[in-house]
């Protein structure tokens, strides 16, 4: 997969270009790791579009990461949307999203609560729920 180029806006949805948004996250870890939980959701959401496997690995908490990341193949994102993100604690937090795409023309809509801990000065996606 191509890299995005530098003009590119963020998958992620915010109103910014790639490298100044969840570039800066993916291309750059651990050096900087994503701040809170949404910041590091909304860089996991762009590592899917991109087809970056090393960041998703590594920013899946170890006791839950699986051995590996297959991508469905032919597969379109089309878009993120945060419905609310909270800290729980200062090292808990919590995403609940809803990511859509298109996988060989099947819209695919995925609802999810997620939850992360803070290990190390790092933000880490542990597992969510999936909600309706």
């Amino acid at each position: 997969m191509k890299p995005p180029r530098a003009d590119q806006a963020c998958p992620c949805g915010l109103p910014a270009r790639y490298e100044a948004c969840c570039g800066r996250f993916i291309d750059h870890w651990p050096a900087q790791p994503a701040p809170d939980p949404e910041r590091l959701m909304r860089s996991r959401y762009t590592a899917f579009v991109r087809g970056r496997a090393d960041y998703l690995r590594a920013t899946w908490h170890p006791g839950h990461r699986p051995a590996a990341i297959d991508f469905e193949p032919h597969t379109r994102w089309l878009g993120l949307e945060v419905r609310r993100a909270r800290l729980v604690d200062a090292t808990h937090g919590e995403v609940e999203f809803v990511a859509r795409h298109r996988v060989a023309g099947r819209a695919v809509r995925l609802h999810e609560l997620s939850r992360f801990v803070r290990q190390d000065g790092h933000w880490l996606y542990t597992d969510g729920d999936m909600l309706n």
